[in-house]
């Protein structure tokens, strides 16, 4: 007799990045050639020092648990690191290492939601938001920020959406999947909102923090506004700015008390991040970080050529991301548009199952986070996947009818 499933479990959908990411490797395990514009992480290699620093942790026989919160010395560097790019400041007990930013986003909401608690989630957003906060009994209120706002929330919208039941906001900037970067002034004007409502805790996001281009930088929300510092909870990690996807080091910062919670479910879930994870992150926080800056350059020059490649595509319109490393097209001028074999698309998901069908590149529909009808391509891949890929989708848009 089958096991009944909780029905939190049942509710819960798999994330759509990563069930995409499984189906192009069955395809690829199946002799399919495909170009997989779906990849949430950078190609690059974790550098050098990064990777030496880790060896020597090894060797030294740093292979054992650390306490749950992270070791002292991460946790230092992590400290060093807020107050060097952020100009923030926080004591020891402020900050707590995890696998991985998302499972520090999932302890904060296990640690603070009831139910009946609503977080406030703009779209489009990140695929985990909702349902994380869903499986802890949160309600998500899904917030519409359209292209013409440059895919952020505004000060109207956000005070529109708060309620007395309001717990959280969740503030993702660089974006995924837009690349949408908030200036000073657009968090300055969220901050006044914010301030007007002092039951409501901010989580902001930055794991893409160092990712932008064309001189934009990216700003917390605690920069712009440090008197909301005492109900921000701070989000971040090694995975992207420094390659480091599959060592499962984040962080978090914010106020002791969310903190020593957080902490607690740790200690009953994984004990603790890697030792040695741990000891090349703190590496990478504290080390040379010009290789952040070269990581950089390689993906505005493939942001750029991808620009070069799509702009002007039939159906397709396409802006430029400021941050992150993926692109967002609406594909409104797709829909109802027919498919050589007769078909007629009749959402963003149809022409993401086009394109892998008929010019064998794998993308994402803007569905799965929160908006259509849109797509989102990666550039975190090769410059040749990149070439071969968004000309396939060039040609392959060009067939229809």
């Amino acid at each position: 007799m089958a096991m009944k499933l909780a029905e939190r479990v049942v509710q819960l959908k798999p994330s759509a990045s990563i069930v995409a990411r499984q189906r192009v490797l069955e395809l690829q395990a199946a002799g399919e050639t495909i170009i997989d514009l779906t990849i949430g992480e950078p190609d690059l290699d974790t550098p050098a020092h990064i990777v030496e620093a880790a060896f020597a942790a090894v060797n030294a026989g740093d292979t054992h648990y650390t306490v749950p919160p992270g070791t002292p010395a991460l946790r230092k560097a992590i400290i060093a690191k807020l107050q060097r790019d952020n100009g923030l400041d926080y004591a020891m007990n402020e900050v707590i290492v995890g696998v991985g930013a998302k499972q520090l986003i999932y302890e904060a909401f296990a640690a603070s939601l009831d139910t009946g608690d609503e977080v406030i989630v703009p779209a489009p957003y990140w695929v985990s938001y909702p349902d994380i906060a869903t499986i802890h009994d949160g309600t998500p209120v899904i917030v519409d920020c359209p292209e013409v706002d440059g895919f952020k929330l505004t000060a109207k919208a956000l005070e529109a959406a708060i309620t007395p039941n309001t717990k959280w906001l969740v503030l993702n900037s660089p974006n995924n999947p837009s690349g949408a970067v908030y200036s000073r002034e657009e968090l300055e004007a969220l901050a006044q909102v914010l301030r007007q409502a002092p039951h409501v805790w901010l989580m902001t996001d930055e794991i893409y923090e160092h990712l932008t281009y064309d001189g934009v930088t990216a700003i917390s929300l605690v920069e712009a506004a440090p008197d909301l510092k005492d109900r921000t909870l701070i989000v971040n990690g090694v995975s992207k700015a420094y390659a480091m996807t599959g060592w499962r080091i984040g962080y978090a910062a914010g106020p002791s008390d969310i903190i020593a919670a957080m902490v607690k479910l740790v200690g009953q879930s994984t004990s603790c991040a890697s030792s040695v994870s741990q000891a090349a992150a703190a590496a990478a926080l504290s080390g040379d970080q010009a290789c952040v800056a070269e990581a950089t350059e390689i993906f505005r020059q493939r942001r750029d050529r991808m620009f070069e490649i799509l702009d002007g595509t039939p159906g397709l319109a396409v802006r430029k991301p400021d941050g992150a490393f993926y692109f967002y097209p609406s594909v409104a001028g797709l829909i109802g548009k027919t498919t050589p074999q007769g078909k007629v698309l009749q959402s963003d998901l149809d022409v993401s199952l086009y394109l892998l069908e008929a010019a064998h590149v794998a993308v994402l529909d803007g569905g799965a986070y929160g908006m259509s009808p849109y797509l989102r391509m990666s550039f975190g891949g090769a410059m040749a996947d990149i070439e071969v890929g968004c000309h396939a989708i060039r040609k392959a848009c060009e067939e229809l009818v």
